[in-house]
Protein backbone atom coordinates (compact mmCIF):
# COMPACT_ATOMS: atom_id res chain seq x y z
CA UNK A 1 0.00 0.00 0.00
CA UNK A 2 1.50 3.16 -0.73
CA UNK A 3 0.21 6.94 0.43
CA UNK A 4 -2.31 7.16 -2.68
CA UNK A 5 -3.94 4.06 -1.32
CA UNK A 6 -3.72 5.54 2.14
CA UNK A 7 -5.33 8.94 1.49
CA UNK A 8 -7.90 7.54 -0.55
CA UNK A 9 -9.55 6.02 2.18
CA UNK A 10 -9.06 8.80 4.32
CA UNK A 11 -11.62 11.27 4.79
CA UNK A 12 -10.79 14.93 3.98
CA UNK A 13 -9.94 17.42 6.80
CA UNK A 14 -12.11 20.35 7.19
CA UNK A 15 -11.23 23.72 5.66
CA UNK A 16 -9.52 26.40 8.54
CA UNK A 17 -8.95 29.70 7.83
CA UNK A 18 -5.84 30.12 6.02
CA UNK A 19 -3.17 32.91 7.48
CA UNK A 20 -2.00 33.72 4.17
CA UNK A 21 -4.95 35.94 3.57
CA UNK A 22 -3.10 37.98 6.06
CA UNK A 23 -0.52 38.89 3.98
CA UNK A 24 2.02 41.41 4.54
CA UNK A 25 1.01 42.54 0.72
CA UNK A 26 -2.62 44.11 0.28
CA UNK A 27 -3.16 42.70 -3.32
CA UNK A 28 -1.85 39.36 -2.86
CA UNK A 29 -4.10 38.85 0.84
CA UNK A 30 -6.79 39.97 -2.03
CA UNK A 31 -5.43 37.31 -4.07
CA UNK A 32 -5.41 34.28 -1.42
CA UNK A 33 -8.64 35.80 -0.36
CA UNK A 34 -10.89 35.44 -3.69
CA UNK A 35 -8.98 32.03 -3.94
CA UNK A 36 -10.13 30.84 -0.66
CA UNK A 37 -14.08 32.12 -1.63
CA UNK A 38 -13.59 30.00 -4.69
CA UNK A 39 -13.27 27.10 -2.77
CA UNK A 40 -16.22 27.27 -1.27
CA UNK A 41 -18.09 28.29 -4.72
CA UNK A 42 -16.54 25.04 -5.94
CA UNK A 43 -16.75 22.74 -2.75
CA UNK A 44 -13.68 21.29 -2.75
CA UNK A 45 -11.44 20.51 0.24
CA UNK A 46 -8.20 22.06 -0.55
CA UNK A 47 -7.48 25.91 0.02
CA UNK A 48 -8.74 27.99 -2.91
CA UNK A 49 -8.35 27.89 -6.92
CA UNK A 50 -6.53 31.08 -8.52
CA UNK A 51 -6.59 32.39 -11.93
CA UNK A 52 -3.80 32.18 -14.42
CA UNK A 53 -2.99 35.73 -14.09
CA UNK A 54 -3.30 35.54 -9.59
CA UNK A 55 -1.08 32.54 -10.15
CA UNK A 56 2.02 34.45 -11.68
CA UNK A 57 1.31 37.39 -9.43
CA UNK A 58 1.88 35.17 -6.69
CA UNK A 59 4.51 33.00 -7.68
CA UNK A 60 6.81 35.98 -8.98
CA UNK A 61 6.05 38.08 -5.69
CA UNK A 62 7.50 34.35 -4.02
CA UNK A 63 4.56 34.58 -2.12
CA UNK A 64 3.43 31.02 -3.75
CA UNK A 65 5.29 27.88 -5.78
CA UNK A 66 3.92 26.86 -8.69
CA UNK A 67 4.37 22.80 -9.27
CA UNK A 68 3.58 21.62 -12.62
CA UNK A 69 1.48 18.21 -12.64
CA UNK A 70 1.16 17.39 -16.66
CA UNK A 71 3.87 14.72 -18.19
CA UNK A 72 7.17 15.08 -18.94
CA UNK A 73 6.10 14.90 -22.64
CA UNK A 74 3.65 17.79 -22.00
CA UNK A 75 5.95 20.24 -20.10
CA UNK A 76 8.88 19.52 -23.06
CA UNK A 77 6.99 19.55 -26.33
CA UNK A 78 3.88 22.08 -25.34
CA UNK A 79 5.65 24.33 -22.90
CA UNK A 80 6.30 25.49 -19.39
CA UNK A 81 6.43 28.22 -16.99
CA UNK A 82 10.36 29.05 -16.64
CA UNK A 83 12.13 28.09 -13.65
CA UNK A 84 8.80 25.94 -12.64
CA UNK A 85 9.37 22.32 -11.21
CA UNK A 86 7.63 19.37 -12.70
CA UNK A 87 6.09 16.50 -10.40
CA UNK A 88 4.30 14.62 -12.60
CA UNK A 89 0.61 12.98 -11.25
CA UNK A 90 0.59 10.04 -13.84
CA UNK A 91 3.48 9.65 -16.48
CA UNK A 92 2.95 9.23 -19.87
CA UNK A 93 0.07 6.30 -20.28
CA UNK A 94 0.39 5.37 -16.96
CA UNK A 95 -3.15 3.98 -15.48
CA UNK A 96 -3.13 4.98 -11.76
CA UNK A 97 -1.16 8.64 -10.80
CA UNK A 98 2.47 8.85 -9.56
CA UNK A 99 2.97 7.05 -6.02
CA UNK A 100 5.78 8.78 -5.58
CA UNK A 101 3.99 12.24 -6.26
CA UNK A 102 3.95 13.53 -2.49
CA UNK A 103 7.51 12.59 -1.84
CA UNK A 104 8.75 14.17 -4.62
CA UNK A 105 6.12 17.48 -3.82
CA UNK A 106 7.68 17.33 0.03
CA UNK A 107 11.57 17.53 -1.90
CA UNK A 108 9.94 20.12 -3.39
CA UNK A 109 7.64 22.05 -1.25
CA UNK A 110 7.00 22.31 2.60
CA UNK A 111 3.35 21.61 3.71
CA UNK A 112 3.24 24.88 5.04
CA UNK A 113 4.08 26.58 1.64
CA UNK A 114 1.55 27.99 -0.27
CA UNK A 115 1.96 25.78 -3.45
CA UNK A 116 -0.33 26.00 -6.75
CA UNK A 117 -0.60 23.28 -9.00
CA UNK A 118 -0.78 23.51 -12.76
CA UNK A 119 -1.84 21.17 -15.44
CA UNK A 120 -2.88 21.43 -19.01
CA UNK A 121 -7.08 22.32 -18.11
CA UNK A 122 -7.03 22.40 -14.11
CA UNK A 123 -8.45 18.87 -13.68
CA UNK A 124 -5.31 16.99 -12.75
CA UNK A 125 -3.93 20.26 -10.80
CA UNK A 126 -7.73 19.71 -8.95
CA UNK A 127 -6.82 16.21 -8.04
CA UNK A 128 -2.97 17.31 -7.39
CA UNK A 129 -4.38 19.93 -4.50
CA UNK A 130 -6.78 17.64 -3.22
CA UNK A 131 -4.45 14.68 -2.26
CA UNK A 132 -1.98 17.29 -1.16
CA UNK A 133 -4.68 18.79 1.23
CA UNK A 134 -5.55 15.60 2.60
CA UNK A 135 -1.98 14.97 3.02
CA UNK A 136 -1.08 17.82 5.43
CA UNK A 137 -0.73 21.26 2.77
CA UNK A 138 -2.61 23.41 3.98
CA UNK A 139 -2.57 25.98 1.34
CA UNK A 140 -3.03 24.13 -1.33
CA UNK A 141 -4.71 25.71 -4.42
CA UNK A 142 -5.50 24.88 -8.19
CA UNK A 143 -4.59 26.64 -11.09
CA UNK A 144 -8.06 27.16 -12.97
CA UNK A 145 -7.56 26.86 -16.66
CA UNK A 146 -4.05 25.05 -16.39
CA UNK A 147 -1.58 25.89 -19.59
CA UNK A 148 -3.51 25.20 -22.29
CA UNK A 149 -7.49 26.13 -21.12
CA UNK A 150 -9.96 24.32 -22.35
CA UNK A 151 -11.10 22.88 -25.37
CA UNK A 152 -12.54 25.26 -28.46
CA UNK A 153 -15.67 24.34 -30.42
CA UNK A 154 -13.08 22.71 -33.04
CA UNK A 155 -11.71 20.68 -29.72
CA UNK A 156 -8.11 22.40 -29.67
CA UNK A 157 -6.54 23.96 -26.85
CA UNK A 158 -4.87 27.58 -26.55
CA UNK A 159 -7.55 29.52 -27.32
CA UNK A 160 -9.87 29.44 -24.39
CA UNK A 161 -8.27 30.58 -21.43
CA UNK A 162 -5.31 29.17 -19.55
CA UNK A 163 -1.55 29.90 -18.95
CA UNK A 164 -0.37 30.79 -22.63
CA UNK A 165 -3.03 32.13 -24.04
CA UNK A 166 -3.23 34.80 -20.95
CA UNK A 167 0.26 36.10 -22.64
CA UNK A 168 1.96 35.34 -19.05
CA UNK A 169 5.72 33.62 -19.85
CA UNK A 170 6.68 30.32 -20.74
CA UNK A 171 9.26 28.25 -22.54
CA UNK A 172 9.48 25.07 -24.98
CA UNK A 173 12.37 22.72 -24.82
Amino acid sequence: MNALDTLESNAPAPRAPSPVTRHADPALADIFARAEHRAGELDVEYAGAVTPEEAHRLHAAGAARIVDVRTRQEWELVGHVPGVPLVEWRAYRAQRPNPLFLDQLASLVHPDEPVLFLCRSGVRSHHAADLAARAGYRHAYNVLEGFEGELDPDRRRGSLGGWRHAGLPWVQS
